[in-house]
């Protein structure tokens, strides 16, 4: 069964150039929203560099970019990012009168998203106030005491606040840009992106993996990958924390804790993502019955799969099905 979309333009995103960009976080942005296509081919992005003043921008590295387009471009836009831009996010915690006037032409509903210390544009320009919001773990303690109105988690690789996002360091705008994309077309298609750039399509953890760590104890394992490598092919069956400690021969402090550290989350909360985001690739590619993706997933009811589903996403099975279904074959019960 196969549903007929009708095409439309292509989502208009802004990247924003400052002089001491990362060269790295500017080609991302563009990578990975080019790299987003229907079916068929056509893109689903178009993405357009801006500087505050056309013409040549230093970047942090040996080397200049030539920006084409100025501030005209808020006019349209749909998606702003902000890379980092080394040394200004961290010594000016008041936006330049240049940069807020370029901001104020961004139109109300307009997504504003800031890539590692971009995050310091975002809360001086107000954006962030009363909101989480991240930023680069090396980064976090400055930012809390420039921004006090801004509740920051250093250890979460992105954070969504709907119209206003902000990620962590350089790899993470990776993930922010892919989760972008999985909200506005589905798994399946950030997917396919990630697949073309050969990294994961949804990180597991946070920060925290990054951080350093004391040094274990002389001959401990410190590793529970083992045990999310089996959790991954039983998300169809109840799954407790014992049972995975079980596995890597741990007790289920010593466990919790090392999963903590290298995932940055609790195992139960780890186990709802998985099954969430398995959730959401039966719902775009198969015709199962919504208590049938409940179960193939491991939540105990379609209710649970629901609460679930709206707790994350904000809508219900039914709705992001519609959304985001395209192609499916029906599995036979």
């Amino acid at each position: 069964m196969s549903r007929s979309v009708e095409p439309r333009a292509p989502h208009r995103v802004a990247v924003l150039v400052r002089p001491g960009v990362l060269p790295m976080e500017l080609g991302l942005v563009h990578q990975i929203f080019r790299g987003a296509r229907t079916p068929g081919g056509a893109p689903l992005y178009e993405v357009t560099s801006f500087a505050l003043e056309p013409g040549p921008v230093a970047t942090d590295a040996d080397f200049s970019v030539h920006v084409e387009r100025g501030p005209d471009v808020l006019d349209e836009a749909e998606t702003v990012v902000v890379p980092a831009s080394h040394p200004l996010d961290e010594t000016d915690d008041v936006l330049s009168p240049a940069l807020r006037d370029a901001l104020a032409r961004i139109r109300p509903g307009t997504r504003i998203a800031s890539v590692c210390t971009g995050a310091f544009v975002l809360a001086a320009a107000g954006l962030l106030d009363g909101r989480r919001a991240t930023t680069h773990w090396h980064s976090a303690e400055r930012f809390r005491r420039s921004f006090p109105a801004v509740e920051v988690d250093p250890h979460v690789l992105y954070t969504d606040n709907g119209e206003v996002l902000t990620s962590a360091g350089e790899a993470a705008g990776i993930d922010l840009c892919l989760h972008l994309i999985r909200r506005d077309h589905g798994a399946a298609v950030a997917n396919e992106v990630a697949r073309g750039m050969v990294v994961p399509p949804h990180r597991e953890g946070g920060q925290a993996q990054y951080l350093q760590l004391p040094v274990p104890e002389p001959g401990a394992r410190d590793s529970t990958a083992r045990a999310r490598e089996w959790a991954l092919r039983h998300l169809h069956r109840p799954l407790s924390v014992a049972e995975l400690a079980e596995r890597e021969a741990m007790s289920v402090r010593t466990f919790t804790r090392r999963f903590r550290q290298e995932v940055g989350t609790s195992p139960l909360r780890w186990l709802t993502q998985q099954r969430v985001e398995r959730a959401r690739q039966l719902l775009e590619r198969t015709e199962l019955p919504v208590d049938r993706v409940a179960e193939a997933v491991g939540f105990t009811s379609a209710v649970s799969l629901r609460q679930h589903l709206a707790a994350t996403l904000g809508v219900s099975p039914s709705t992001y099905r519609q959304t985001f279904g395209g192609d499916r074959h029906t599995i036979p019960t």
